[in-house]
């Protein structure tokens, strides 16, 4: 998620989440036949068989196109191509090395009897999350199944409390936090930690997400995070990070430097595709959305730099269930200390944004 000031969090509306919009995904990028977004000129005028399979073809490119917004072909970069399609209204996963199975971890007894007596009936703890925003929850090659690092913590979650399974069903975000303790156990789904949100719910801390630069792998450009003047960088529109390389262009010309070439798109797959092509320097994005693009890219791209105001992550609790809280709190330490909450991210390119303290409400 991207890392707001407080003041921004305030004024952000109920439909978004604190620091980004409602159509944050990433898609894998695709190889498509060698395509490239410029479409050659067609000749029409060919006999009518000819006709047909032109026609059959742009309306081919034109679906694409509609589908997928950056195609570009990988293998000049020797990278191989990662073959699907996204909507921005249907997220898919990519294929991601799945190195962790959630099956392996058991019931902690200590744990298990904080769990309270109505969950424990019910046997399954579950959590509302807004499917689109990888790679901490998006869906599924089907469309439908929700997959993603939050979705793999409630699931070891459950294992931990000695519940018969976590499962998480897809809720607009602004819908979430609302339905805590009627429709949903917990709500896991990139919720940046602000005062504002500790005032409506209890929050257990358990990951670190700040703003990265990626690069292309060895930095070609020399690109520099301190000295960003001159330079062409890609950001995702109507976010923290757009706010923040616009007040680095400013400092630029306040200095008499050259102003930072910004272009902004509507999902950071566009930004990602342009740099691996070598067009942008740098592509300025949520840290775990970086680290996701560097593990879908086979390592075509890198961060630089050190993490840009990080801010906690936390899961979600109804305010009046402080019984449930504490038990999510214990159980997330539980795979914290064990190494399990690590793994899982890893699984998404995330490791690095693990935290080793399941606080309860910090900063309250």
């Amino acid at each position: 998620m991207r890392t707001q000031t407080r003041t921004q969090v305030k004024r952000a509306n109920a439909n978004s989440r604190a620091g980004k919009t409602r159509e944050r995904e990433f898609p894998r990028l695709v190889e498509v036949n060698k395509h490239t977004p410029e479409y050659p000129f067609i000749n029409l005028h060919i006999h009518s068989l000819s006709c047909m399979i032109i026609k059959t073809q742009v309306l081919r490119e034109r679906i694409i196109m509609k589908k997928v917004t950056a195609l570009i072909t990988l293998t000049a970069l020797s990278v191989t191509g990662l073959a699907a399609c996204s909507d921005p209204e249907t997220p898919k996963a990519a294929e991601t090395a799945n190195t962790f199975d959630v099956n392996t971890i058991e019931e902690v007894p200590e744990i298990a009897a904080l769990v309270p007596a109505a969950l424990k009936e019910k046997g399954v703890l579950l959590n509302g999350a807004s499917t689109d925003y990888a790679p901490a929850e998006f869906r599924a090659e089907d469309g439908q199944t929700p997959v993603g690092y939050d979705i793999q913590i409630t699931e070891a979650l459950a294992k931990v409390m000695g519940l018969k399974k976590g499962e998480t069903q897809h809720a607009e975000f602004a819908s979430i936090i609302p339905s805590l303790g009627t429709k949903f156990d917990i709500g896991a789904s990139s919720f940046t930690i602000t005062p504002e949100r500790l005032d409506q719910v209890n929050m257990i801390s358990y990951v670190q997400v700040g703003s990265s630069y990626a690069v292309q792998k060895g930095n070609p450009n020399n690109f520099n995070p301190q000295d960003v003047c001159g330079k062409t960088v890609g950001i995702l529109s109507g976010t923290y990070q757009q706010e923040f390389i616009a007040a680095e262009s400013k400092k630029c010309e306040d200095a008499g430097k050259e102003a930072v070439k910004v272009m902004a798109h509507d999902l950071n797959t566009d930004a990602i595709t342009k740099l691996v092509g070598g067009q942008y320097d740098a592509v300025l994005s949520d840290s775990s959305v970086t680290g996701y693009a560097i593990s879908q890219t086979n390592g075509a791209i890198e961060q630089v730099g050190d993490v840009i105001e990080a801010e906690p992550q936390g899961i979600a609790v109804a305010k009046d269930d402080i019984e449930l809280a504490k038990a999510i709190q214990q159980a997330m330490q539980y795979l914290m200390d064990k190494g399990y909450l690590k793994q899982m991210l890893d699984n998404f390119g995330a490791g690095d944004a693990a935290l080793n303290q399941a606080e309860l409400n910090p900063g309250k």
